[in-house]
């Protein structure tokens, strides 16, 4: 990094490609003096929310909706629970739900408030996210979870009747499951408050997000009710200012570039932690492995770097490590997707790095193929970054891209509902009593063809009849949280008499990779230990192997250490393994064991090769393979792949 020029925000230095940002931010408060060394209480005083705390109660008492904007850092997704806690929202037994997209946001927040509440996590504030359940049924009043477990709660609970208040925070980033829960609760709920008040008095509807789209929100849930039962609540000011960077010119790798200034803060910058925005685990891993580097070239003057990845793939556990305080002379520098942008506050941040692009996910209905694409990231996505780095002391966002660029950029990230299999949400839909999909009020309508395609396919799985309406097997994959296809698995497995197996195969396909296979010798060496499970017929039962070892070695991470095996991942199986075997047991299925006939496990499961699986380098014998998933990125990929009979 030698010879690099860098500059104070608001300075151009000589050479720099960074200027200034215009005042397009705006709306910026005075910076407020560091709260380490104040107590709860005060903190919270000093959120700029607090002033609006009256107007906000006063506001969803009256209204059945109350949609809130408010900017990144004014703390809406931790205080408005609170505040209604407080208020007496969650007396009679109530609980007030608050709904994340994302699991990692979920257990984060919940940890912040329960710190606040003053309650043990679990007790009266907890969080659940899909196979993990941190709560209490009699005592938690506050739950934070994720919108699907919300909207799962929904089959058994269509009015969710034992919550008082329910806040749909990040709305903007209209996941499927915020846009279901939005028209379930304005079907069950919203207008049945509405027309039946005695029914549901106290049920209240909060729609929260910094950077919402709130007209728009407005006229929907007016839209054949009466023009006063929604309200816009409009926050004002954000916790510390941040000031944002552009790059004079664009530039042809921006991993390589957010290395660059990430090592020149470092060098030349005060004290803060550094966000990095990328796209995927991909370019996280070369960003870590250019920052590692880097690192030896450092001044000794300049203190300890410590690289942390944050992505989806990564365990709970793993995930929550970014948020521990960085040790004294060290800075932390988390390297992450974009599931850092909303209600994720990690303490020290005060630099941003946004590469401008982020990867979603499309599906194309006709040829039921998933892509996995780098596009660039929407306004809204742009602006939530940013706020990353004003959380908890001024900061400064550095965007890789041109001021120019800002103002082609989409004004939001296409709601998922437009771009996914709706296989799934269907089948829910159709097990609340939803048949006729026509009708429902759709937040953004899907595809007519997603729609057809998905209704084809259940069809065929025979999960809904020739005129629509759910079999009684469809009743209970609809219950089972687990992918469709995997949840008619579990009861093709009553057949094939491998019920066990079945379900330890469910588990292993629910959790990231189980294999630990790093580069180098290390990974050579790896790779033998992998073979050791390897079954002939492919990964199904490759997983299988791999599993029973793990139960009959005593379950311990010395002998995952040994074996190249991830005991989080494998840990991990166990529990949800614990948890489908409950959902067999209600549904009478037999939890007996094939008794090491493969040929049974195989036929259960029959309903270019992904480069992780041991059918890679070697073709099946009959040229006939299942696959757990289809996925397209640079190639078109099947992954995790079971070699069968045609006859099947």
């Amino acid at each position: 990094m030698s010879g690099l020029t860098f500059w104070k925000p608001g300075t151009l230095g000589p050479g720099s490609t960074l200027d200034r940002a215009s005042e397009s931010e705006g709306n910026l408060v005075p910076s407020a003096p560091g709260s380490s060394s104040l107590g709860i209480q005060a903190q919270r005083e000093r959120l700029p929310i607090y002033k609006h705390r009256e107007k906000l109660l006063y506001c969803i008492e009256k209204y059945g909706v109350t949609i809130v904007v408010g900017q990144t850092g004014c703390g809406k997704t931790t205080q408005i629970p609170q505040y209604l806690y407080e208020s007496g929202w969650a007396a009679s037994g109530h609980v007030i739900a608050c709904t994340q997209p994302r699991r990692v946001a979920a257990t984060s927040v919940a940890t912040r408030v329960a710190a606040e509440v003053g309650s043990i996590l679990g007790d009266e504030v907890g969080y659940t996210i899909r196979f993990e359940d941190v709560s209490d049924k009699e005592r938690t009043r506050i739950k934070y979870m994720t919108d699907g477990m919300l909207f799962r709660e929904t089959l058994i609970d269509p009015v969710l009747s034992k919550y008082s208040v329910i806040m749909i925070d990040e709305a903007h980033e209209r996941s499927i499951y915020t846009d279901l829960l939005l028209g379930v609760l304005k079907k069950y709920v919203y207008r049945l408050e509405f027309m039946v008040r005695k029914k549901r008095p106290s049920l209240r509807l909060i729609v929260s997000s910094a950077t919402l789209d709130a007209t728009s929100f407005l006229d929907y849930f007016n839209s054949g009710t009466s023009p006063d039962e929604a309200i816009i609540v409009s926050l004002e000011g954000r916790m510390f200012p941040v000031e944002v960077a552009y790059l004079r010119e664009p530039t042809s790798d921006y991993v390589r570039e957010a290395v660059r200034v990430a090592m020149g803060i470092h060098t030349q910058q005060g004290t803060g932690d550094i966000l990095i925005f990328l796209t995927g685990r991909e370019e996280i891993d070369r960003c870590l492995s250019d920052l590692a580097d880097n690192i030896p070239t450092l001044p000794r003057t300049a203190g300890r770097l410590a690289p942390l990845p944050l992505h989806a793939g990564l365990p709970t556990e793993e995930q929550l490590h970014v948020f521990e305080p960085a040790e004294r002379g060290t800075r932390k520098v988390v390297i992450s997707t974009n599931i850092a942008e909303a209600s994720v506050t990690i303490e020290g941040v005060k630099f941003v790095i946004d590469c401008g692009f982020v990867k979603i996910r499309t599906y194309n209905p006709t040829t039921a193929l998933s892509s996995l694409s780098v596009v660039p990231t929407s306004l809204a996505s742009a602006t939530q970054r940013a706020g990353r780095a004003g959380r908890t002391a001024p900061g400064v966002c550095y965007r890789l891209y041109t001021e120019s660029a800002l103002d082609a950029l989409p004004r939001t990230t296409p709601p998922e509902i437009i771009r996914t299999d709706l296989t799934a949400p269907i089948l829910q839909l159709k097990a609340l009593g939803i048949d006729d999909l026509m009708k429902f009020e759709w937040v953004t309508g899907p595809p007519a063809e997603s729609v057809l395609r998905a209704l084809e396919s259940l069809v065929g799985a025979g999960m809904i009849d020739e005129t629509g309406r759910l079999t009684p097997v469809g009743e209970k994959v609809a219950e089972c949280p687990v992918e469709v296809n995997i949840a008619r698995m579990l009861f093709n497995s009553k057949e094939h008499e491998c019920g066990e197996e079945i379900l330890t195969i469910a588990a292993m396909t629910s959790v990231q990779d189980i294999f630990v296979i790093p580069d180098g010798a290390a990974g050579a060496m790896a790779e033998l230990e992998r073979r050791k499970f390897t079954a002939e017929e492919g990964d199904h039962l490759t997983l299988l192997n791999a599993y029973n070892a793990f139960a009959k070695y005593g379950r311990s991470s010395s002998w995952c250490r040994s074996h190249a095996l991830s005991f989080r991942a494998l840990s991990r199986a166990v529990s949800i393994r614990a948890q489908l075997k409950k959902y067999m047991v209600r549904f009478g299925l037999p939890l007996e064991s094939c008794e090491g006939d493969a040929k049974r496990v195989r036929k259960c499961l029959v309903l270019h090769i992904h480069p992780t699986s041991v059918m890679f380098t070697r073709k099946p014998r009959t040229g006939w393979v299942i696959f757990h998933e289809m996925e397209e990125t640079k190639k078109t990929h099947i992954r995790i792949i079971t070699e069968i009979e045609p006859d099947w």
